[in-house]
C-alpha cells in the first residue's frame, strides 16, 4: 500500500487494514447491520447499510443482517419484510447470514445468570422513575439501589421467577452491578432485563423477560463472530458498556465497536419515534409517502438505489457530526436520472395552439430519442397534428428582452417537430388568453431549418388528438425550515410542516407513450422535471410523482 492509497481511505478502512496486517482476526472481516423491526428504514439507515455491507464487500468479507427483536411491544413482521426489501433494493444481500436477537434468548439468559453468580448483576425492585432518580446527572453521581446488596441466591431465585412470569411489568428488573459514581451514566448499573407480557412475533409467549439493547447487541455480535461492529456516533458513550459485558462473561469472541457520524439531512427528521408520529397522526400518507425520508418513500418518489449509494459515498465516513444539505441528495438523483431516465413530453398547464396552415385531418408520427445521453435507449414515435398544447408560461404577449419562448410574431422550435410562429392571440371575455393561432414551416421537420436559421427557444408540446389525461403530484420538502426542530416556545417539529408540500394537478396532458410507463422507473418530462409513475397509477388512470425538478435557468437569468 502506498501513501496515496492510504490518504484515500477513511478511518474505518485504516482500522481494518491494520487489523488484517496484524492478523488480529486472521483474514476475516465480518460486519453486521442490526435494525430494530419497529418501523421502516430511512436515508440514515441507508448510509449505515452502505457502510456495513460496503466494507464487507470491499474486504471480501460478509455482512450479517440481524434483527434486534427484543421489544415485542413495537415489533411487527411487516417491518421485517420491509427492511429486507429495502436492503435488497439498494443492491445488497446477506445471503445465508440472516439472524434475530431472539435466536439467542436462551444464551443471553445464561449470560445474565453468569453475571448474577459473579455478583455483577442483581434484581431491582425500584420503579422506572426511581431508577432514573437514583441514576444521578451528568454533574452529580448516582446512588445505589437499596436492593443492590441482595445475595446471589436471592437474585437467582427472583430472576428465575421473573422468567416464569410471576411478576407484573415494571415490578422488577435485572441490572448490571458496575459503578453508580461513574462519570459515564451508561455505566451506572444499567438495566439489562425487563418484564414484558406482550406476545413476541417469533417466540410467542415463551418469554416474560426481554434483554435490553446494550446487553443483547454486544453478545449477539460475539456469538456471530463479528470482527468490526460499526455503528453511529451516539453509541460512542456505550462502548465501555459493550466492552464491560464481553469482558465479564465467558465468550470466545470480542468484536471491536467503531462509531461513525450519523447522517443528518436538512428539512427532515430522522428520529424513528418522530417518523412514527408523522404516520400515526396522518401528517403524511403512510411510511411510503414520497415526502418521507424513508427508503420506501424515496423509492416511491422515484429516487434510485444508485443515486442513494452515490450520495452515501460522496458524504463519506467520518467521526465529525455534520448536517448535509438536501440539495446534495437531489444532485445525485438528477445525475443518475439524467443518464438513465427515458424522456416523455407532458404539459402541466395547457394552452391550446392551432397551427392554421397544417392540413386539417393530417397527422404524423415523428421520431424522438428516448434518451439523448444514451443511444442504446433507442427512439419512440410521437404524434403531431393540427391542434397541440404547450405550457401557458411558455407564451408571453409582451415578453422581456431575454424571453426566448413563444410571443406574437416570434418563431420557436417544437421539440422533435417543426418551427412555428405565433400569428394571433385569442382571448375570452375576461381577457384571458385561451388559444394561439400559429403557422408552421414544413421545411423544418425534426426541428431543424435547411436554410440554417436558428431559434433560441425549444418548447415541449402534446397533440390534442392523441394526448392522455394524467394526474401529477408535485412534492416539495415536508418542513419549511432546514432544521425542523427550530420551533416557537411550546411547539414541536410538527408546527414546521409545510401545508403546501404536496400539490396535485389533474389537468396534465401526456404523450401516448406515458400509458406504458413502468412503476419504479424514472422519466424526464421534457423541460419540466423527473417523474415516476405512482404505485396507484394504471393505464386508465395515469398518476406521476415528481422526483426532482430540473435546473431552472430561466429563474437564474431573469433574476439578474
Amino acid at each position: 500500500m502506498n501513501g496515496e492509497d492510504n490518504v484515500k481511505k477513511n478511518f474505518i478502512e485504516k482500522i481494518i487494514d491494520e487489523d488484517l496486517k496484524t492478523e488480529k482476526n486472521g483474514d476475516r472481516v465480518e460486519t453486521r447491520f442490526p435494525p430494530e423491526p419497529n418501523g421502516y428504514l430511512h436515508i440514515g439507515h441507508a448510509k449505515a447499510i452502505c457502510i456495513n455491507f460496503g466494507m464487507a464487500k470491499k474486504y471480501n468479507g460478509v455482512c450479517h443482517l440481524r434483527f434486534d427483536d427484543t421489544n415485542p411491544d413495537k415489533e411487527e413482521t411487516e417491518y421485517i419484510d420491509g427492511i429486507k426489501s429495502d436492503i435488497r433494493w439498494l443492491g445488497f444481500d446477506w445471503n445465508e447470514h440472516l439472524y434475530f436477537a431472539s435466536d439467542y434468548f436462551e444464551k443471553l439468559y445464561g449470560y445474565a445468570v453468569e453475571l448474577i453468580k459473579k455478583e455483577l448483576a442483581y434484581v431491582d425492585d425500584l420503579t422506572v422513575e426511581e431508577i432514573r432518580e437514583y441514576r444521578g446527572t451528568l454533574t452529580e453521581p448516582g446512588k445505589e439501589s437499596p436492593y443492590r446488596s441482595r445475595s446471589v441466591e436471592e437474585n437467582l431465585d427472583l430472576f428465575e421467577r421473573m422468567k416464569k412470569g410471576e411478576f407484573k411489568e415494571g415490578e422488577k428488573v435485572l441490572r448490571a452491578k458496575i459503578d453508580m459514581k461513574s462519570p459515564n451514566i451508561n455505566m451506572r448499573d444499567p438495566v439489562i432485563y425487563r418484564i414484558k407480557t406482550t406476545k413476541h412475533h417469533r417466540t410467542n409467549d415463551n418469554w416474560y423477560i426481554y434483554p435490553m439493547y446494550d446487553f443483547t447487541h454486544c453478545i449477539s455480535d460475539a456469538l456471530e463472530n463479528i470482527t468490526h461492529s460499526l455503528c453511529s456516533l451516539e453509541f460512542e458513550d456505550h462502548r465501555p458498556l459493550y466492552d464491560w459485558f464481553l469482558n465479564n462473561i465467558t465468550i470466545h469472541c470480542h468484536p471491536q465497536q467503531i462509531e461513525f457520524a450519523r447522517l443528518n439531512l436538512t428539512y427532515t427528521v430522522m428520529s424513528k419515534r418522530h417518523l412514527i408520529n408523522l404516520v400515526k397522526n396522518n401528517f403524511v400518507n403512510g411510511w411510503d409517502d414520497p415526502r418521507m425520508p424513508t427508503i420506501v418513500g424515496m423509492k416511491r418518489r422515484g429516487y434510485t438505489p444508485e443515486a442513494i449509494k452515490n450520495f452515501a459515498e460522496a458524504i463519506g465516513v467520518s467521526k465529525a457530526a455534520s448536517i448535509v444539505d438536501y440539495g446534495m441528495l437531489e444532485y445525485f438523483v438528477r445525475e443518475d436520472l439524467n443518464k438513465n431516465a427515458d424522456r416523455l413530453m407532458a404539459v402541466i398547464d395547457p394552452l391550446k395552439v392551432v397551427i392554421t396552415n397544417y392540413p386539417e385531418n393530417n397527422e404524423e408520427w415523428l421520431d424522438a430519442d428516448n434518451n439523448p445521453n444514451n443511444p442504446d435507449a433507442g427512439k419512440r414515435k410521437i404524434p403531431f397534428s393540427k391542434v397541440i398544447y404547450i405550457e401557458k408560461d411558455d407564451f408571453m404577449e409582451n415578453p422581456p428582452k431575454k424571453f426566448f419562448r413563444l410571443a406574437p410574431g416570434k418563431e420557436v422550435r417544437l421539440a422533435n417537430a417543426y418551427y412555428i410562429t405565433c400569428e394571433e392571440v385569442i382571448k375570452n371575455d375576461s381577457g384571458e388568453i385561451i388559444e394561439l393561432r400559429c403557422t408552421y414551416d414544413p421545411q423544418t421537420k425534426g426541428g431543424w431549418s435547411p436554410d440554417g436559421r436558428k431559434v433560441k427557444g425549444t418548447l415541449h408540446w402534446v397533440s390534442e388528438k392523441h394526448c392522455l389525461n394524467g394526474e401529477i403530484r408535485l412534492y416539495s420538502h415536508l418542513f419549511t425550515k432546514e432544521n425542523p426542530y427550530e420551533c416557537e416556545d411550546g411547539k414541536d417539529y410538527t408546527s414546521n410542516i409545510d401545508p403546501n408540500s404536496l400539490t396535485i394537478i389533474k389537468s396534465c396532458l401526456l404523450e401516448p407513450e406515458a400509458k406504458i410507463a413502468k412503476i419504479e422507473k424514472g422519466y424526464q418530462f421534457l423541460r419540466i422535471g423527473y417523474f415516476t409513475p405512482d404505485y396507484d397509477s394504471t393505464s386508465e388512470n395515469l398518476i406521476f410523482n415528481r422526483t426532482a425538478t430540473l435546473k431552472d435557468t430561466w429563474t437564474k437569468i431573469s433574476s439578474k
